[in-house]
C-alpha cells in the first residue's frame, strides 16, 4: 500500500513539474513575453483612461452638446458634398442622381466671370484684413492706457453694442446715412457747399464703405480678446522698463506688443484663413447691379446660381473650391508663423 501511495505522489510531482516547465517554455517563446508584458501594460493604461474619464465626467457632459452639434450640423452634411460630382436632382436624391465627374468645376473655371469674382472676393477680404485686423489691436492698446475707469467702461459699452446689431439693420443704416436725398452724410456735404453723391451707385466706393461698416460693427467685440491678452502681461515688466527709463512708447513697443504677440499671431492666422469668406448677408443687402463690377463676389454668385437658378451641384462645387482655397491659406499662414515666430495653431 505504501509503495502505491508513493507512486501516486511521484506522478503528481511530475505533472506539476511538467506544468511549470510548459509555462516557462511558453514565456520563453519568441514574442510571447513581449505580448504578455504589453497586455499587462495595456490594462493599467485602460484603467487610467477610465479613471480620468470618471473624474472629468461632468466636463465631458458639458462638452457633449457641442460635440452633438458639430456631428449633426458640421460633419454629417459633408457627405452631401458628393453632389458636386453629380447632376443633382431633387426627386432622384443624392445617390440616385447621375454622375458627371468634374463637369461643374470645369464650368466654373471656364466661366467668363471667374476672374472678376475671384478678384472682387480677394480684394474685399484683403482690405478687410489690412484695415480691420489692426483696428481692435489699436483700440485695445488705447483703452489699456486709459486710467479713468468710468470713461473706459463707456467706451467699451459703445464699441461692443454694434456687434449685436444684425447685418440687415447695419446695411439699412449704411444705405440710409449715405442716401443722396435724406442721408446725413450728403446733408453735411451740401452744407459745406458740395453736391450730393450717390455713394451706393459708385463702384469705386463700395469696398471702402463695406470695410468701414465691418470695422464699426465688429471692432469692439474683437477688442475683448486683446484686452484679455493684455491682462496677462506681467506688471513687473513695466516696472523694470520704467526703472530703465522707458517711456510709454518704449513700454508699448518692447513690453506690451511682445506680450500679446502670440495672441496677435493666432488671430491673424485665423483671419487669413477667412480672407475669401466674405459675409454674404451684408454684401447682398448693400450691392446693386450698378456696382456689380466691384461688389459681385463668389458668395453672391453662388446664391444666384444655387437658390435662384436651382443648380445646387454647381453652387456646391464652387463652395467646396472656396473651402479648399481657405484651407490652403490657413495652412500656409500657420506654417510661416511656426517657422518665423514659433507660434502656430498646431
Amino acid at each position: 500500500m505504501l509503495s502505491v501511495q508513493e507512486g501516486k505522489k511521484k506522478n503528481d510531482l511530475a505533472k506539476r513539474g511538467c506544468g511549470r516547465d510548459m509555462k516557462t517554455a511558453e514565456t520563453n517563446l519568441p514574442g510571447t513575453g513581449a505580448a504578455l508584458k504589453g497586455r499587462s501594460r495595456a490594462h493599467p493604461e485602460r484603467g487610467r483612461i477610465a479613471r480620468a474619464f470618471r473624474r472629468s465626467k461632468y466636463l465631458w457632459l458639458l462638452f457633449l452638446p457641442c460635440l452633438i452639434y458639430y456631428l449633426i450640423f458640421k460633419y454629417a452634411p459633408m457627405f452631401g458634398l458628393v453632389i458636386t460630382f453629380k447632376n443633382y436632382n431633387v426627386f432622384k436624391g443624392i445617390w440616385a442622381s447621375d454622375w458627371v465627374g468634374l463637369k461643374y468645376y470645369r464650368m466654373f473655371f471656364g466661366n467668363p466671370d471667374f476672374w472678376v469674382l475671384m478678384k472682387n472676393t480677394f480684394l474685399l477680404g484683403l482690405y478687410k484684413l489690412i484695415f480691420g485686423f489692426p483696428a481692435p489691436i489699436i483700440l485695445a492698446l488705447l483703452m489699456n492706457e486709459v486710467r479713468n475707469a468710468i470713461f473706459k467702461r463707456w467706451v467699451q459699452t459703445f464699441s461692443y453694442l454694434p456687434h449685436f446689431i444684425s447685418n440687415v439693420i447695419v446695411a439699412s443704416m449704411v444705405i440710409m446715412f449715405l442716401s443722396p436725398t435724406g442721408g446725413i452724410v450728403n446733408h453735411a456735404i451740401t452744407a459745406l457747399g458740395g453736391t450730393p453723391i450717390n455713394f451706393m451707385m459708385e463702384p469705386g466706393l463700395f469696398r471702402p464703405i463695406y470695410v468701414l461698416s465691418e470695422i464699426w460693427q465688429h471692432i469692439g467685440w474683437e477688442t475683448i480678446i486683446f484686452l484679455a491678452a493684455l491682462t496677462a502681461v506681467d506688471p513687473q515688466l513695466y516696472e523694470a522698463a520704467g526703472i530703465d527709463g522707458a517711456g510709454r512708447w518704449r513700454k508699448l513697443w518692447h513690453v506690451t506688443l511682445p506680450g500679446i504677440a502670440p495672441t496677435i499671431m493666432i488671430i491673424l492666422i485665423l483671419d487669413i484663413g477667412k480672407v475669401l469668406e466674405i459675409g454674404f448677408e451684408k454684401v447682398f443687402l448693400m450691392y446693386n447691379p450698378a456696382v456689380y463690377s466691384t461688389a459681385d463676389i463668389i458668395s453672391t454668385y453662388v446664391y444666384r446660381v444655387g437658390m435662384e437658378q436651382g443648380n445646387f451641384s454647381y453652387a456646391s462645387a464652387i463652395d467646396l473650391f472656396m473651402g479648399v482655397i481657405s484651407f490652403v491659406f490657413i495652412f500656409s499662414a500657420n506654417y510661416i508663423s511656426r517657422r518665423l515666430g514659433g507660434t502656430s495653431l498646431w
